[in-house]
Formats: structure tokens, C-alpha cells, sequence
């Protein structure tokens, strides 16, 4: 299968117009009342990331781009199973953990969390194949993660009152507000640590494809 195949272009419509829909519904619908919007949360950073990502890929499949693309590609990848990995493990324990503002809705709660870091990944690893350079993804998650860290302790907490916790308060997630500043700090390298650690198992299963895919175009050759 190609990048200029019928199928993938229509996967690559469907991941595009999907991101970039749920994109348009933050900015209409999202609550803008606090400093930040909803670009407090880490996982409308990987939302955007994932509509651009998705556009790029796009491009690449109809043929309007020669680039790869591959960074943004290996970076929304990246961020989306963090967020997912992050968001269903303390749900599972609270949903008050990371649901601060209340229940979210729940076609958004799916997409955000499931069907859209889904698609995003299922096009990086076996479509695109983007996890071939991956020391550009590693600059990339290294400038990234620290600037959303920056974000939410010296721009979203200065300027938010609510969630509130038994700490602090202004931070993203509810949970954070319940961490002295030296524990956040722990939390926030470990999680640096799993960004890292994620693309590099997605470089091995990347690279475990691409084998398969050269082994049985090989095998297919044979036979004819």
C-alpha cells in the first residue's frame, strides 16, 4: 500500500478532518474563561500536533509536498500515547484526578483519549513509516515537554485560582495541585523518561514493519 493509494488518501482525509474539527470545537466550544483555554491541558497540545501532523501527511499523499514530514508525525504520535497512557490510568483511579472541570463530553472524551491517537499512530508506524530518524523526534520531544512544562508552572498556575488542591492551586490537572514543587519536578522528568522510552519502542516496532513488509513483498515476488 502507498502513500498515493486511494485507501490511505481517504485515511488520511478522515484522520485530517476529524483532527481538525475537534480542533475547531475547542476554539468554539472550549472554556476560555481562565488564562490558556483549553491549551492548559497537555491533551489539546496533542491534539494540534495531531492536526498538523495529519495535514502533513495528507499532503504527502496527495502528492503536494516531496518532504517527509516525519518529526511532527513521530512527535503527535509520542504525545497522544502519553496522553492516553496518563488520562486512563489515574481516570481509572479518579476521574476527578484529571477531570477537574467536571465529566467531559463523551464523543470528545473517545476522540481525545482513543479513536484519535488511534489513528494518528496506525499512520505513523504503518503507513508513513516515520520511525526511521529518530534522534530528530528525541530533539524534538526534548524541546517540546520541557516548553509545556514551562507553560503550565510559570504561565497557567500564575494566572489560574481554580483547580485548586492541598498544595497549590492554577495548575492543569487536579492532581498535579496535590504535589509539593520537588515531587512535580520528579513527575515531570519520569514523564520526559516515558516520552523517550515510547519512541524508541515505536522506532522498534517501526523498524519490525518495515522487515515484514520487505519480507513479504519479497515472498510475493517469489511466487510470481
Amino acid at each position: 500500500m502507498t502513500p498515493f493509494s486511494g485507501a490511505v488518501v481517504t485515511y488520511r482525509w478522515i484522520t485530517f478532518l476529524l483532527a481538525l474539527g475537534y480542533v475547531a470545537y475547542q476554539i468554539w466550544t472550549g472554556d476560555w474563561s481562565n488564562p490558556g483555554g483549553p491549551l492548559r491541558f497537555l491533551t489539546i497540545w496533542a491534539l494540534v500536533l495531531s492536526a498538523f501532523s495529519a495535514w502533513r501527511m495528507l499532503s504527502i499523499s496527495l502528492q503536494r509536498t516531496e518532504q517527509r514530514h516525519e518529526v511532527p508525525a513521530m512527535t503527535a504520535a509520542v504525545f497522544n500515547i502519553m496522553v492516553v497512557y496518563l488520562y486512563w490510568k489515574l481516570f481509572l483511579i479518579d476521574p476527578a484526578l484529571v477531570n477537574g472541570n467536571g465529566p467531559v463530553i463523551w464523543h470528545q472524551e473517545y476522540y481525545l483519549h482513543a479513536v484519535g491517537p488511534a489513528l494518528q499512530l496506525m499512520d505513523a508506524v504503518f503507513i508513513g513509516q516515520v520511525f526511521r530518524r529518530v534522534w530528530r523526534g528525541a530533539v524534538a520531544l526534548l524541546v517540546l515537554v520541557p516548553v509545556y512544562v514551562l507553560w503550565a508552572e510559570l504561565f497557567v498556575q500564575t494566572f489560574n485560582d481554580t483547580p485548586a488542591g492541598s498544595v497549590t492551586s492554577g495548575l492543569p490537572y487536579p492532581f498535579l495541585n496535590n504535589m509539593e514543587g520537588p515531587d512535580r519536578a520528579v513527575f515531570y522528568i519520569l514523564y520526559g523518561g516515558i516520552a523517550l522510552a515510547i519512541l524508541t519502542t515505536l522506532s522498534g516496532v517501526g523498524w519490525a514493519a518495515r522487515r515484514l513488509g520487505v519480507a513479504v513483498r519479497s515472498e510475493d515476488r517469489a511466487r510470481k
